[in-house]
């Protein structure tokens, strides 16, 4: 591809510089940003998405937008063509022209302060391909402007500029422009990988879903072939739906994580995956997960389905109420124990279920927690999008330690009791497991009260090597007490 010096035209005064916005200049998409913006507050609104479509795109954008505010300032830009656009600046008109509505490019305009005039989409006429190019031409002129685009819908505007800027594309969309146009510059695509999708999907994350596996472990059936490859397939299936959910809570969440200090960085809120894919990927995993939870059992089936919908519900609305969140987290934990009962055609153990949601509650807190002191450091009172502000540092830690302390209690009761004499031998070995389990809540709660736990304490929990080695004495103990 020759340079950028050797093909783009001199820079003329009577020349306007035409960008695009969304996918260019942004790199996300407005319309997109917008209809999850509103969806996010108001999901029941998805009902008359239909009706506003009969009456056309543009008008389906006007009422999106006239129903949202988005945080412009937040948003993830394109530093090569904000750059252009800067250098631009004084020295030509600079339009900036979007299939995006109105209102919101506007918005984007008087914040960056930089564009004489915006055409826009208007509740009647959407501003799109032939449409941009009539209304360009009859602004400017045919060869009167150079135009910034980057999808294929924009080989209708390139013909009638005198130079074509493509940006954030591939090669290929570059030459089918240097063909219709002169390519003055390709700025090439920088969307993002494998590593951004592993990342997206929280392939990580899956380590949770090993809990499917404790019941079976808890009622000592750890060679039985049957048992194990059901276990697995659940796991595969837990992980696909919850692969599915964290893709649609990320793309729910855009505004919120990108005010927070490291969430800024997730693939869909940085801009380096399209949120169309993000949308499409998302029913798709979910499909995949229930189509294997089927072949498992149809009550498998149904308790996969109500974590779903249990999920769905905390990222449309429960997260954002205090303490509610806390405890749907703590119980989506303990469907997956439940469901690996179910796996095992035998009824949950009240022990193993009071242990387990005493302990992720506080696992729970323990996340809130150190996304709370995050923002206390920053100088932040509130979460965006959650319930908290840092004034309730001291309840959640007190909170979550003692639920952390009652799950050993628990522990310590069912050691004293009769069912666990029925598996083990030697049950007072288990006595072992008490001072150990006590040790690492109040560890874990003391490295996040010094501020350098991460705000996830699964990850911390897996990569820490005093938790790996509090683990492996515990299963020792445990194989001693059998």
């Amino acid at each position: 591809m020759p340079s950028m010096d050797s093909l783009a035209s001199p820079v003329r005064a009577d020349v306007a510089l035409a960008v695009d916005l969304d996918g260019s200049l942004l790199r996300t998409d407005l319309l997109v940003e917008s209809t999850l913006a509103l969806l996010g507050r108001r999901p029941w609104l998805a009902l008359r998405f239909p009706g506003w479509m009969l009456r056309g795109k543009a008008h389906f954008k006007r009422e999106v937008a006239s129903r949202v505010e988005l945080d412009i300032a937040s948003l993830p830009w394109d530093g090569r063509v904000l750059e252009l656009v800067r250098a631009a600046k004084g020295a030509r008109p600079l339009v900036l022209c979007t299939a995006s509505d109105e209102k919101l490019a506007r918005a984007v305009a008087d914040h960056l302060g930089l564009f004489d005039e915006v055409i826009a989409s208007d509740g009647r006429r959407n501003m799109s391909g032939s449409a941009k190019a009539q209304a360009l031409v009859e602004r400017y002129g045919e060869k009167g402007f150079d135009y910034i685009g980057n999808t294929g819908i924009d080989l209708k505007v390139w013909p009638h500029a005198r130079q074509a800027i493509v940006a954030n594309a591939p090669a290929s969309l570059a030459r089918a422009a240097g063909k219709v146009s002169t390519l003055g510059q390709h700025l090439p695509v920088v969307d993002g990988g494998v590593r951004d999708w592993v990342r997206a999907l929280r392939l990580h994350q899956w380590l949770k879903n090993l809990l499917v596996f404790l019941p079976l472990l808890a009622s000592h059936q750890f060679f039985n072939p049957v048992a194990i490859m059901d276990a697995a397939v659940a796991f595969v299936a837990f992980g696909l739906c919850a692969s599915g959910v964290y893709l649609l809570n990320d793309l729910l969440d855009l505004a919120a994580d990108r005010h927070h200090p490291r969430k800024r960085a997730r693939p869909f809120a940085a801009g380096r995956l399209p949120l169309v894919q993000g949308l499409l990927l998302s029913p798709l995993l979910t499909l995949a997960s229930f189509g294997l939870a089927l072949r498992l059992s149809p009550k498998f089936a149904a308790v996969l389905v109500l974590y779903y919908a249990l999920t769905l519900a905390y990222s449309f609305r429960l997260k954002r109420k205090a303490m509610l969140d806390v405890m749907v987290l703590a119980g989506l934990y303990t469907l997956r124990i439940i469901a690996g009962s179910v796996l095992l055609v035998a009824a949950p153990s009240f022990w193993l279920l009071a242990f387990s949601m005493f302990l992720f509650l506080s696992l729970a807190m323990l996340k809130r927690y150190t996304e709370l002191r995050t923002l206390l450091v920053d100088g932040k009172e509130a979460s965006l999008g959650r319930g908290y502000t840092v004034d309730d540092l001291p309840l959640v830690q007190s909170l979550g330690g003692a639920s952390g302390y009652l799950a050993v209690l628990v522990l310590a009761l069912y050691i004293n009791s009769t069912a666990s004499e029925l598996l083990y031998r030697r049950p007072q070995v288990l006595w072992l497991l008490c001072p150990l389990l006590l040790y690492w809540i109040s560890r874990a709660w003391m490295i996040a009260h010094r501020g350098r736990m991460r705000d996830d304490p699964v990850l911390f929990a897996v990569t820490d090597r005093t938790s790996q080695a509090v683990v492996l004495v515990a299963a020792c103990v445990a194989a001693g007490a059998i």
